[in-house]
């Protein structure tokens, strides 16, 4: 327990520091840095995390940037009542932070692999890192002050400006750090328990060190058993990590996980079913099912197909599934496939049961791999060179917030660029059943770029989540459709297989002609083109 809060001696009186008072300052002022740091990296944690549990980018940055800015209020209110005890105050609450948010992730993560959602944790997480971080400038301008008060006649005014340069300029390299330094190095549970292990140590020593001699007896056990604590902790949990992340990959995808891999750009999972059936899981939704990935990839593919297809660039597509279908076609020149992600392609290169999978895609002399992302490549890359008879949009649904641009009237258009004359467009405009308004925002978007288009859907067995917002982790993932939008800019492309299309497992004229039914029947009046500027598309 702490001592009970009671006034200060006279201010002109306090006790001796260590150190000169300079130094002490500017020791204070490291430490300010060093928590600035940590608290933006707890921030940034929690954005990441949420992005990725829950889905929709925006909504959940703005809930856990909004909850922990108005918690940051309360800590500052509460933190007058510990200003009379300023610096052992300042210790336990470090020590607290330290804790929280050194063991965010890892809480975040078994909610959600074992209990199926993540929501309320995060707001809590939220709620209570804010209020320990906004308690930290209160305390620390007291304690400012103090050493201020060693130096005879120094003027300080300028302290606060100096606390906040230094609180800002923590923070930019706490922002910094996080994705370019923690998350490729140490990975996200790892990166946060690092960044609580130095806090604890930057706030326990600043307090058991320049202050000490303003803590009663009782005060520097309690910090050092606290801070001791905090510490063993937080080691524990760095040692057992990988056995926490294996537990839980086997909570979410089950006892089959071949490899899970965290690249810069997504987490891959592979797992394997006691049949054989691959799948491929990209950053928690399921993007390849071996069981019936031909279904999608056939209806994707071949309709574009109809028509010169010498060549022919996808757009996505690392994992050489639709490559493979459009190699099927031998008068195929050259094909070209932007990938973002090169971990992708080279596991879908060099693992033997993917590489088999996409029937060795990878390995065509007629493949070629652009390494970008595909926005940014139909812009500079793209428009100098030959145009493609052929353009196929394999990317992630358009519901997921970072793919809005990839489905932008502004790609659209710079693909359509791209196109030679009487080229086709295929694109994945996401399942048609569970989101039509999303994947009719997609048809309007297409034909406010200049493109006739015609919509199409195919069933599948398999598709979606295995954890996200509607659905439980781990739980079987729920059967609907693949939509898909045909389009061209000269004419309005005919909608069937090509006369020398190889044989198919799944798709034939009148699948395809049934499917532009279906979607019809399906169509959502009113959908609004989504641009860059003002982006239409929302769960």
């Amino acid at each position: 327990m702490i001592d009970a809060p009671v006034p200060l001696s006279a201010p002109e009186a306090p006790a001796a520091l260590p150190v000169r008072p300079r130094t002490g300052r500017f020791l204070v002022l490291g430490v300010v840095f060093v928590c600035a740091a940590c608290g933006l990296v707890y921030e940034l944690e929690l954005v990441a995390l949420a992005s990725y549990l829950i889905g929709d980018s925006v909504t959940q940055a703005s809930v856990v940037l909004s909850v922990m800015v108005f918690a940051m209020g309360i800590g500052s209110l509460l933190a007058k009542r510990l200003r009379c005890r300023a610096a052992v105050g300042f210790g336990l609450m470090e020590a607290a932070l330290a804790l929280v948010g050194g063991a965010s992730a890892l809480v975040l993560y078994a909610t959600f692999a074992w209990l199926g959602g993540a929501r309320y944790v995060l707001v809590g997480f939220s709620l209570a890192i804010g209020v320990l971080i906004g308690a930290e400038i209160p305390l620390l301008m007291t304690l400012i002050q103090r050493v201020a008060r060693r130096g005879e006649g120094r003027d300080t005014s300028g302290d606060v400006a100096d606390l906040f340069a230094a609180d800002y300029v923590g923070a930019l390299a706490g922002g910094l750090a996080f994705p370019f330094l923690l998350l490729p190095l140490c990975g996200q549970l790892t990166g946060a328990l690092l960044t609580g292990a130095v806090n604890t140590v930057a706030g326990g020593a600043l307090v058991l060190w320049l202050f000490r001699r303003e803590l009663t007896r009782r005060e520097r056990c309690l910090l050092v058993v606290a801070n001791t604590v905090v510490l063993a902790l937080l080691a524990t949990a760095t040692v057992l990590v990988g056995d926490f992340e294996r537990a839980v990959r086997r909570a979410v995808y089950g006892e089959g996980v071949r490899v899970a891999v965290q690249t810069d750009v997504q987490e891959i999972v592979v797992t394997s079913g006691p049949d054989g059936r691959l799948d491929v899981f990209l950053d928690g939704r399921l993007r390849v099912s071996g069981r019936d990935q031909h279904r999608y990839h056939e209806a994707l593919v071949h309709p574009a197909m109809r028509g010169r297809h010498a060549r022919v660039v996808i757009l996505g597509g690392g994992d050489g599934l639709a490559a493979r279908e459009v190699l099927r076609y031998p008068d195929v020149e050259s094909l070209t496939v932007v990938e973002l992600d090169p971990d992708l392609v080279g596991l879908a290169r060099d693992d033997p049961a993917l590489s088999a999978l996409n029937g060795g895609a990878h390995r065509d002399p007629r493949l070629r791999v652009e390494t970008a992302d595909a926005f940014t490549w139909l812009r500079y890359e793209g428009q100098g060179r030959r145009p493609y008879d052929v353009v196929i949009s394999d990317l992630p649904d358009p519901g997921i917030t970072p793919s809005t641009k990839l489905y932008s009237q502004e790609f659209f258009g710079l693909a359509s660029r791209v196109l030679a004359s009487g080229g086709r467009m295929a694109v994945h405009a996401g399942p048609l059943a569970t989101r039509p308004r999303v994947y009719w925002t997609v048809d309007a978007t297409l034909r406010a770029a200049g493109l006739r288009t015609r919509p199409y859907r195919t069933t599948g067995r398999l598709s979606g989540f295995v954890g996200g917002p509607d659905r439980d982790p781990g739980t079987a993932v729920a059967p609907h459709d693949w939509g898909f939008v045909l389009a061209a800019r000269d004419a309005r492309p005919g909608l069937g297989l090509a006369a020398d299309a190889p044989r198919l497992r799944s798709l034939t004229p009148a699948v395809l002609r049934a499917g532009e039914r279906s979607a019809q029947e399906a169509r959502v009046p009113g959908a609004v083109a989504s641009t860059l500027v003002h982006p239409r598309y929302a769960h």
